[in-house]
């Protein structure tokens, strides 16, 4: 995956799945990388981090370059956009549940209110049965 669309989010996680992979987003997350030194650094060998980073270029979560200088250097980068359609989908799972829990908040809010309310009443209500029961009773003593 080569060019400039942002792959989808099936396929963002499904390379993200391996935990080696996701420690080499995080390291490319700080400067662009030889597979060599992304090999090192993660304890693995070099035919293994070749497959893990093929996994992640046609994925489109990075991209490799090679150098002027020396056309047998290439560095491996994170893309910018890989993760535009993975955070899309997180706002929008984030905003559906901003929204359940908002109406669970205002359900719950009511329901507290309704039922303060009912013990306010009832309160009053024994309140003004123990007064009428006394008034009744002293009207009978007089």
């Amino acid at each position: 995956m080569r060019n400039e669309e942002p792959p989808d989010v099936a396929t963002v996680f499904g390379a993200l799945a391996d935990p080696a992979r996701r420690q080499v987003v995080q390291l490319l997350g700080t400067a662009p990388l030889r597979a060599g030194e992304l090999a090192s650094a993660v304890g693995m060998s070099a035919p293994a981090m070749s497959r893990h980073l093929k996994v992640l270029l046609q994925a489109g979560i990075v991209t490799d370059e090679r150098t002027t200088q020396d056309a047998r250097l290439r560095y491996f980068r994170l893309r910018p956009r890989s993760m535009t359609a993975l955070q899309a989908w997180l706002d929008q799972l984030q905003a559906h549940w901003d929204e359940q829990l908002a109406s669970f908040q205002r359900h719950v809010e009511v329901r507290t209110a309704a039922i303060s309310t009912a013990a306010a009443e009832a309160a009053q209500t024994r309140i003004m049965g123990t007064t009428g029961k006394e008034s009744t009773n002293d009207i009978a003593a007089d």
